[in-house]
């Protein structure tokens, strides 16, 4: 599946952007203070704190502005005239006057004392309790960093990361092919990886991605001032490859200079598949500690995503301050289907290498909140809001907006060792719903996957929605008995009109969307949707089938797209995508994609590998091709027995 699975070149609809935002601070504390909700942040706490002193400070500065007691002994305080200035004489009546005037004086000095000594009470004991709080406060506030002290290190109790024992899982690396043509077709796949990876090198190390044909980098709004998506996208494809020296500079890169404390919006969607998958995966093949503490670091910051009044987390997130929002383009300002629904595996794995069960748990409700609404005709809108809950427009695809959530069902069944028997059923369940209102065939015996609006049907099929094959394909095994046996023909069946959708072009590369109305098929009629970013779903499909079946076909059909992707990708400063794949003379998009080192290579690189290499019952691919092991129940009882 893509990394941008959106919209073309990774952007919103009408070019809208990402805005600026935040980095650091409080995001890195979000997932210590889990295990207490209603805690206090640091700067919350320094706040208070400021706030007691600054309460203090006024009431002892009060004592100075009390009057002044000759002022009250003299009487202008209760607006007596002087003695001087009264009329009449002296006598017996002035005599009273005095006696009464002093004792009033009397009075007055007494109950001024009075209320000096009350007052001076009050202020010591409110002192006193204040400084009781502040201290309290300032407790909490050195607690809190040793706690960021132990966290960092990697140890300490709560949400530090646990001591786990590495094992690395079967397959991580494979034997080499005995076919020699085979072997020599791999030679080439892996010759591709190194010039796109040589090139990103020479010119624009460190950044997101390369443009090619300028030779310069590129930046995506997509993940806000985050940089290296190509480092850590490349890594696990590194590591297969058995391109040891590039992995080894691209750990210490990661060692070195990924950074996520960063004043940034970033789309939380693709942060999560790319950066957290590529750093789990990394870490799951080569066992370096690194990528566990960057991937949990980084999942910390997501979690804010979550804080909605449903648990449906926001598209976009800013990861200093916490706050998110949707697309301004989304359906009344909804969450994506397949961003929200695309966060399970990962998140799964986190809560296991971090010993914190807050991601799983985020994930879980996710599920929760799908499971009480009402599905229109068994299906599921692309569109949900995250304050009502309730869905937006009626629009359903198995491409863009909705592919990856139905894909994540399956996998996280697969990736709990077949015991999450939740997501089984959510999977198959959908699938049974698309079977019915959304898979048809052309006059010319074609299988595609229409899109749904509001009971319409748009007879487009995406290049994104061809990913859908190799699912149905490794679906089959373990469906409902009358299901499985259409499946996997069903797979083969959407292989076959995908690659006819890159054989009708001029450069067999297919487009991003063909149709099949208007007497056309499996073609592209609207100059929008003519272009190839090196996307990898058909090629991902073609892996699954080949894995699944070994029919020779998708050999061949894949060595096409490596033919095809030499002569018109291949630039002098890397490979770039096609503005219109039916043009005798295409000119190039100048964007090397990170998904292409991630997913593209990848996938032709096991098409071409035997199936010990990644196998499927000890292996999951998330949504970015990057491996995450299944979780084995005999595995996780010899780790509890070593403990």
């Amino acid at each position: 599946m893509p990394a941008a699975s959106l919209l073309p070149f990774s952007s919103p609809p009408g070019g809208a952007g990402l805005g600026g935002g935040g980095g650091g601070g409080l995001g890195g504390l979000v997932g210590r203070k889990l295990s207490s909700p209603g805690a206090f942040r640091l700067t919350e706490k320094f706040i208070l704190l400021l706030v007691f002193s600054a309460f203090i400070t006024l009431c002892f500065g009060a004592i100075f502005f009390l009057p002044d007691s000759s002022k009250l002994l003299s009487g202008v305080f209760f607006h007596h005239p002087p003695s001087d200035q009264r009329p009449g004489g002296g006598g017996e009546e002035e005599e009273a006057a005095a006696a009464v005037a002093v004792e009033s004086r009397e009075e007055a000095a007494g109950n001024l004392a009075k209320i000096r000594e009350d007052h001076e009470r009050a202020l010591r004991e409110a002192k006193e309790t204040l400084q009781k709080q502040a201290d309290e406060i300032q407790r909490d506030i050195r607690r809190d960093k040793e706690q960021v002290a132990r966290d960092r290190r990697g140890g300490g109790e709560g949400v530090g990361l646990p001591d786990l024992p590495f094992r690395q899982p079967v397959g991580a690396v494979g034997q080499e092919p005995a076919d020699p043509d085979v072997r020599q077709k791999r030679e080439k796949i892996k010759e591709m990886m190194k010039y796109s990876w040589d090139n990103y090198k020479l010119y624009a190390w460190g950044l997101n991605e390369l443009k090619p044909a300028t030779k310069q980098g590129h930046s995506s709004n997509l993940f806000g001032h985050i940089q290296g998506a190509t480092i850590v996208d490349a890594l696990d494809t590194l590591f297969i490859m058995e391109m040891k020296d590039e992995f080894a500079e691209a750990k210490e890169w990661v060692e070195k200079n990924l950074d996520f404390n960063v004043n940034a919006e970033v789309s939380v969607f693709e942060v999560n598949i790319r950066f957290v998958g590529g750093l789990l995966s990394a870490y799951f093949l080569s066992g370096e500690e690194v990528f566990r503490k960057k991937a949990v670091e980084l999942g910390e910051k997501l979690l804010s995503a979550f804080n909605t009044p449903t648990g449906i987390p926001w598209a976009l997130l800013n990861i200093k301050s916490g706050i998110g929002r949707n697309w301004p383009w989304a359906s009344g300002g909804s969450s994506i289907l397949a961003e929200f629904g695309t966060l399970h595996l990962e998140f799964v794995h986190l809560s296991h290498l971090s010993g914190n069960p807050v991601f799983a748990e985020k994930v879980m409700n996710i599920r929760k909140v799908l499971n009480n609404l009402d599905k229109p005709q068994g299906l599921y809108p692309n569109y949900l809001n995250p304050s009502s809950g309730q869905w937006g427009q009626h629009h359903v695809s198995v491409g863009g907006l909705g592919d990856s959530f139905y894909e994540y069902l399956l996998k996280a069944w697969l990736m709990s060792d077949k015991t999450d028997e939740e997501g089984k059923k959510m999977y198959y369940d959908a699938i049974q719903a698309i079977e019915t209102h959304l898979i048809r065939k052309s006059s010319g015996g074609l299988t595609y996957i229409a899109e749904w609006k509001g009971g319409l049907l748009e007879h487009k099929m995406g290049h994104l929605t061809c990913f859908a094959g190799g699912m149905f394909a490794l679906g089959a095994d373990g469906a409902p008995p009358d299901m499985a046996s259409h499946l996997l023909e069903l797979g083969a069946e959407i292989a076959r009109t995908c690659h006819e959708s890159y054989d009708r072009t001029s450069i067999k590369l297919g487009p991003e969307a063909f149709r099949f109305d208007g007497g056309v098929e499996a073609i592209a009629t609207r100059q929008n949707e003519k272009y190839y970013i090196l996307r990898p779903e058909v090629i991902e499909t073609y892996m699954y089938m080949w894995r699944l079946t070994h029919d020779a076909k998708y050999r061949e059909w894949g060595w096409e797209a490596v033919e095809a992707l030499e002569k018109h990708c291949k630039l002098d400063g890397g490979y770039s995508g096609i503005r219109d794949v039916y043009a005798s003379r295409p000119s190039h998009d100048d964007v090397q994609q990170s998904f292409y080192l991630a997913e593209t290579l990848k996938y032709l690189y096991l098409l071409f590998s035997d199936d010990d290499l990644l196998p499927f019952e000890h292996w999951v691919f998330n949504t970015e091709a990057h491996p995450l092991p299944v979780q084995h129940k005999d595995s996780e009882i010899e780790e509890d027995k070593s403990k």
